[in-house]
């Protein structure tokens, strides 16, 4: 089993040329296997020969809103050139998403750009926080474009699940044949200088969630690319270090899981 880094974590160190290259080769050989797009600067040609030199594939991307609605074409085009075949939002904006009837509408825009992007052989992947369980009438934002929207697909990501109130394998379960990409990224609580515990973003394996069963899960569902993502990595002192430790982590719990199976043990 193989797992990426979505590069928003560290995207401190990536914002030239030669340092994106230069990390990359530090992720590589922590362990990482390939990389999601996301938090530097968009620049195609830096990123096909990252990508080359490093032997890490890009899997998915984070583009602008814009883009996506105004430039798919060009984007698709781009995608190709350094060989990724799905394309990400981050976000939906905030204006669309607090007034239903504008959210109603960009999920409709939305689901018809992915299924552009799906006639030309690309796939397009929605990103949730917690905020898209912000309930409309019976149903919340989530369930809209699970249920309205057949052609996007979702980023399922851990830590917003769990913060969000859900339920972490009923809702991948849910997402059947839509998770192609996911986010790992832990739950911890914390006591902060304010002396009050709240959850905070950790590396794998220092919180809470309970990534065994998660990841056997997203291994029945097909889930090809797992994705470690620590968005306050990057404001942390040692941001490489806090990576680093998801990866040990994660290899470690995997080569135990592969142990097991090839006993016969259930997991």
């Amino acid at each position: 089993m193989q797992f990426g880094l979505n590069l928003y974590s560290i995207r401190n160190l990536i914002q030239t040329h030669e340092d994106f290259l230069a990390t990359a080769k530090k992720l590589k050989e922590m362990g990482y296997e390939y990389m999601q797009f996301s938090g530097g600067r968009y620049d195609v040609e830096s990123i096909r020969q990252v990508s080359k030199e490093t032997g890490m594939p890009v899997c998915l991307t984070h583009v602008p809103f814009e883009r996506i609605i105004n430039e798919t074409s060009a984007l698709m085009d781009e995608h190709a050139q350094f060989g990724c075949k799905n394309i990400g939002l981050g976000a939906m904006p905030f204006d669309e998403l607090s007034d239903d009837t504008a959210f109603k509408k960009t999920v409709e825009l939305l689901n018809r750009k992915a299924e552009e992007m799906k006639r030309n052989g690309f796939q397009f992947f929605y990103h949730h926080h917690h905020f898209e369980f912000f309930r409309m009438g019976e149903q919340t934002r989530f369930d809209y474009m699970v249920e309205n929207a057949p052609f996007i697909n979702f980023t399922a990501d851990t830590y917003w699940l769990q913060y969000g109130g859900m339920e972490i394998t009923p809702t991948l379960e849910r997402l059947r044949g839509r998770i192609g990409c996911v986010h790992l990224k832990d739950y911890k609580i914390q006591r902060g200088e304010d002396k009050r515990f709240a959850p905070v973003i950790a590396p794998v394996g220092d919180g809470v969630l309970d990534f065994r069963k998660i990841i056997k899960k997203m291994l029945m569902l097909g889930v090809e690319y797992y994705l470690v993502e620590q968005d306050n990595a990057a404001t942390l002192p040692d941001t490489l270090g806090q990576v680093e430790r998801s990866i040990v982590w994660l290899k470690k719990k995997f080569e135990q899981t592969q142990t097991d199976k090839s006993q016969g043990v259930t997991l």
